[in-house]
């Protein structure tokens, strides 16, 4: 039966902060908690604010409050807010599954919506939501084309363009790597040429991912330089804008069942929520630095310099990155 307000266990902000981040502990890694935790802090000051020391006297209203509460902050642009009322909605929907509250309050609260214009400059996909992707793809679609696609750029944080240009003889499964190599008189190319040249080291599941694709699903094709791509369809080598297409369709919200509105008011529509392959990057990158990796080893990883990455690709809020030199200083 659907919770009602009088079936409602009182409960507080703070309290249940802390149990949320404890259940989300257990299935997801550290630097989603943090994002978690990072997205409710404004909600847990708001509520100090207004006096609201259980969570039973929230309402439609009240979260609605919040809502513009929020965009009064000078220092929240668009993309933030929707990502903390993003959050906000995931935390109400547990808070109702521990009769916190009613159990259809997290449907009232409204998301605004990012023009793309206004997000591709911040836009990236986060650790949660790329785990959730690759959880589906690995559940229904085990060492498919999208499943692999979308394994390698989350953790290599390589480019479309490397991807297209891996051949099956660069991937040495039994040593965990890959080799990229720029080869402009063979039809693929590297974006810093040369210099992007690396050796990348992969997990053992990204490795035996990739050895199981080949085995079963890849289209035995050479291309027409005598090569043997790693992504191929019926007529050669996978071309870079049908991995860019299929990075669109995968992360789509609809494609794993969830909501997604505007896809039901008109399917034949690229969907909104999708996220580009370079969303990808900036949130391979960022969840690389997000669990302490540090940043010349990223760069050196992502073929990216340290100025640019410091300036377009890290997206760790600054209470992270305060957080993060909180432990080394500790250490010392």
């Amino acid at each position: 039966m659907p919770i009602g307000e009088n079936d409602l266990e009182p409960l507080d902000p703070k309290a249940a902060t802390k149990l949320f981040l404890e259940h989300k502990a257990v299935n997801c890694t550290e630097s989603t908690v943090q994002n978690h935790r990072y997205r409710l802090k404004h909600f847990l000051a708001w509520c100090d604010e207004e006096g609201i020391d259980n969570l039973n006297d929230l309402s439609g209203r009240e979260i609605q409050r919040y809502r513009l509460w929020l965009g009064e902050k000078e220092d929240l642009n668009k993309l933030t807010i929707k990502n903390m009322l993003s959050g906000l909605r995931v935390f109400l929907k547990w808070s109702a599954s521990v009769e916190a509250v009613p159990e259809n309050l997290y449907t009232k609260l409204m998301i605004p919506r990012v023009k793309r214009s206004e997000r591709s400059r911040n836009e990236l996909l986060e650790s949660e939501r790329a785990e959730e992707i690759l959880e589906y793809l690995s559940k229904y679609q085990y060492a498919s084309t999208e499943h692999v696609i979308i394994a390698l750029l989350w953790e290599t944080g390589m480019r479309v363009g490397a991807a297209n240009s891996i051949d099956i003889q660069d991937v040495d499964c039994d040593r965990e790597s890959l080799q990229l190599e720029h080869r402009p008189d063979q039809g693929t190319t590297l974006k810093n040429g040369n210099s992007g040249e690396r050796l990348i080291a992969i997990t053992t599941e990204l490795a035996r991912l990739i050895e199981d694709y080949v085995e079963t699903n890849r289209d035995p094709i050479t291309d027409e330089f005598g090569r043997e791509p790693l992504f191929t369809t019926a007529h050669g080598r996978m071309h870079r804008n049908s991995i860019r297409r299929t990075v669109y369709r995968v992360t789509s919200p609809c494609y794993i069942d969830k909501e997604c509105p505007d896809c039901k008011q008109d399917p034949d529509k690229k969907c909104p929520e999708a996220a580009n392959p370079h969303a990808i990057r900036r949130g391979s990158i960022t969840h690389f630095l997000t669990n302490d990796v540090p940043v010349d080893i990223v760069g050196d990883r992502m073929n990216v310099s340290r100025d640019v990455l410091e300036e377009h690709y890290d997206e760790r809020s600054p209470e992270v990155k305060a957080e993060q030199r909180r432990k080394y200083l500790d250490n010392i």
